[in-house]
């Protein structure tokens, strides 16, 4: 069996599969199924701020964000569902049923609690795979951000050229836009997404 008619039967069955609350549609890369809770409220509430911000500033230029959309590479074998992406607003209003990473611009993913190595390694793998130029990372656990631009690759393996670290309170910059931190607010001890 091939990477590619793998990847294909893992999309069908994904495809296929219901997936009861708490979980969401699962995510395939390296060949695997990779299941996922539903975000918080908190999540989305940074989420959500986070997208207003980049609404306003997306606004007349042929970009839109999006929440929750697929972002797919068959060729890579890859699909993930991340936070935020920012297209070509022609994407959206097209009949796919994914984005393609060439057409994304920015992805953002918040933190969560339960599985941060998913967003600090997994995705930040993944997304650099498929050339999404910039990635941002949110993480309301200690009130981080950090900016990932220029993907390449390394000793043979897809990584970003740049990274900028952030603290809430500062403003991040990501190509021409800005996402200010300081009203975006920290899980709290009893938040578990």
């Amino acid at each position: 069996m091939t990477e590619g008619s793998a990847y294909r039967q893992l999309r069908e069955f994904r495809d296929a599969l219901e997936h009861p609350a708490p979980l969401r549609s699962p995510e395939i890369s390296h060949g695997q199924l990779l299941m996922m809770m539903s975000s918080g409220l908190h999540h989305q509430r940074v989420a959500h701020r986070v997208r207003v911000q980049l609404d306003t500033q997306l606004a007349g230029t042929g970009l839109v964000a999006m929440t929750k959309t697929d972002v797919e590479d068959p060729r890579l074998g890859i699909l993930r569902i991340p936070d935020i992406v920012v297209i070509d607003e022609k994407m959206a209003d097209a009949d796919a049923q994914a984005i393609d990473p060439a057409r994304a611009h920015l992805v953002v993913e918040i933190v969560s609690r339960s599985n941060p190595e998913n967003d600090y390694a997994g995705k930040l793998e993944d997304y650099r795979a498929m050339s999404i130029p910039h990635y941002l990372i949110i993480d309301p656990r200690d009130g981080t951000a950090l900016h990932h631009w220029a993907p390449g690759t390394h000793d043979g393996r897809p990584q970003y050229g740049n990274r900028q670290h952030y603290t809430f309170g500062e403003t991040v910059t990501v190509g021409t836009w800005e996402i200010d931190t300081a009203d975006l607010p920290l899980y709290t001890p009893k938040t578990t997404r």
